[in-house]
């Protein structure tokens, strides 16, 4: 199994990359949060052999020609070794915080594929770009902006979703779906994949084509060398996957985790609050009859009331979406939550875990063979 997991900021990535690599990772993902999604890779791809990816570039306030000079360069430093992971966020996020627009997400994202499809043909085969969009129109490529074929081929691309519409036309139209961590093996088996098998058919793919990447959340007990004191939410945003925590319907600013309490998981707590606070994810929390909590959640943050939110995860919901315990336990519960699924996940922590529980992790999924 390839076990990938965050690069947190481009302070020290390629000391953090290199070190997370000698622990077992396959690869590093970033998010975007409080720094800029792409500089970390570009770091990170001097590490000789090291998967890098995007998780995720929020694709709206983005232009399709600035995402493709990005991913093909990326594609070039690692030797083929980039994923394009794009993802949506939600409305209250592009339209407030980055001014963009958001309508018909959906549609939206299935034409930012297709139009990132004909500039790499365009660079790749010399094909003419001609494509007419109704959010995007690219008929311009003169012979001093074509980087020319890339030798490692366009970069995949991989979209993050979560409600089926998105991820059936997300497996009509990508590489690979990135799984959101705040999930379970319910919601995965009975919600996520029958989409996912939809969207293949509609498209006349085979599964072989399409990758999906589980990503999950662990929460490694204390004195096991977790590297964190609190969750990372600060700056947080996207819907469509990865470690960046969604704010939509929250207050502007993530909780302040300082003091969160004694409990053994209470920064993980106050993640899964923070994410289930949103309504973007009320179906995860419906899967299980927690529905209800959802509202409960979103108005709470709205009044800054962080731990007490953190309060209402209890441990069967903490145990249901986060992976939780000993390397070992953690280990246990990706087995069985994405047996059949994936040979690939994404590792989401509430901080940047510790190189040795990492080590121990990867030995547990892996059997010692890395």
């Amino acid at each position: 199994m390839k076990v990938m997991t965050a690069l947190f900021n481009p302070t020290g990535a390629v000391d953090r990359a290199r070190a997370l690599q000698e622990a077992g990772a396959s690869g590093v993902f970033t998010f975007e949060g409080p720094h800029d999604v792409f500089t970390p890779l570009v770091l990170a791809s001097a590490v000789e052999g090291l998967d890098i990816m995007s998780n995720v570039a929020i694709a709206f306030p983005r232009n399709p020609i600035q995402l493709a000079h990005q991913a093909n360069d990326l594609q070039l430093l690692s030797e083929g070794r980039f994923i394009l992971g794009l993802g949506t966020q939600v409305r209250a996020q592009i339209e407030k915080r980055y001014g963009a627009e958001f309508d018909r997400p959906v549609e939206r994202m299935k034409e930012m594929v297709g139009a990132l499809r004909a500039i790499f043909a365009t660079w790749n085969d010399g094909e003419r770009l001609d494509f007419r969009g109704e959010y995007h129109r690219h008929t311009l490529m003169t012979p001093t902006f074509v980087p020319g074929p890339n030798p490692y081929g366009p970069p995949p691309i991989y979209l993050g979703a979560l409600g089926p519409r998105l991820t059936r036309a997300t497996a009509e139209v990508a590489d690979g779906l990135l799984v959101m961590p705040f999930g379970s093996k319910r919601f995965l088996h009975g919600t996520t994949l029958p989409a996912v098998r939809d969207g293949l058919a509609a498209a006349g793919r085979s599964e072989d084509d399409f990758e999906v990447v589980p990503e999950i959340i662990v929460s490694v007990a204390p004195g096991a060398g977790s590297a964190a004191s609190g969750p990372n939410v600060s700056g947080a945003g996207s819907a469509a996957s990865g470690p960046n925590v969604p704010g939509a319907g929250s207050a502007a600013s993530g909780p302040n985790v300082s003091g969160a309490g004694s409990d053994d998981h209470a920064s993980t707590r106050m993640l899964l609050a923070f994410y289930g606070s949103t309504p973007a994810y009320r179906p995860v929390l419906d899967a299980h009859g927690w529905g209800d909590l959802q509202p409960e959640l979103n108005a709470m943050s709205k009044q800054g009331r962080w731990q007490e939110m953190a309060g209402l995860i209890d441990d069967e919901m903490l145990h249901t979406i986060a992976a939780c315990g000993t390397p070992a336990e953690i280990a246990a519960h990706i087995r069985d939550r994405v047996d059949g699924v994936s040979d690939r996940i994404c590792l989401y922590q509430p901080g940047p875990i510790g190189v040795e529980p990492l080590a121990e992790i990867v030995d547990s999924l892996t059997g010692g063979a890395r």
